[in-house]
């Protein structure tokens, strides 16, 4: 059954009146190719480049797009959020690994939210270093975990 569709095949926002208040938390990552000469530009952890530093510009607009993630997506509760932490890091391949993790109690998920954080992240990345190179790749946004819920989801890294 899809749950944004009422009876009357509406779109509409799902009523959780009746779900138990717990706590949440949702866990996203993106991955970003960065090309050699931005990769260049990597000094003890971050980025700089003319428009500023690359890698706390992107945790600013994260949390940002976090808190506004009702308002982007249509049928998103607009939620208390209690956490929100981003965090970059480069894996054995030099790829920019984006993580971000919320943390709410209610009664509703908050993977929307950290989807939105690490996926405006990413896309922050990639509008500060287009001028050195237009090579940038955002390659996978997923969910690696959440909690909390009806469900919990925990992605099993062998799959990728």
């Amino acid at each position: 059954m899809l749950t944004h569709i009422d009876q009357n095949n509406n779109p509409t926002m799902v009523d959780v009146s009746e779900k138990a208040t717990t706590t949440r938390e949702a866990i996203a990552s993106a991955k970003v190719y960065l090309p050699q000469e931005i990769l260049d530009l990597l000094n003890e952890g971050e980025i700089n480049t003319k428009k500023g530093p690359v890698l706390q510009t992107a945790v600013i607009a994260g949390t940002m797009a976090v808190k506004k993630t009702s308002e982007l997506i249509p049928f998103c509760h607009p939620l208390l959020l209690e956490s929100i932490k981003l965090n970059t890091s480069f894996d054995k391949d030099n790829k920019l690994i984006i993580t971000c993790m919320v943390k709410n109690t209610g009664k509703t998920g908050v993977e929307m939210e950290a989807l939105q954080g690490a996926t405006s992240a990413a896309l922050t990345v990639y509008d500060m270093c287009k001028a050195m190179s237009h090579d940038i790749k955002i390659e996978m946004v997923q969910l690696e975990k959440k909690s909390g819920g009806k469900r919990d989801f925990k992605r099993d890294h062998h799959e990728n």
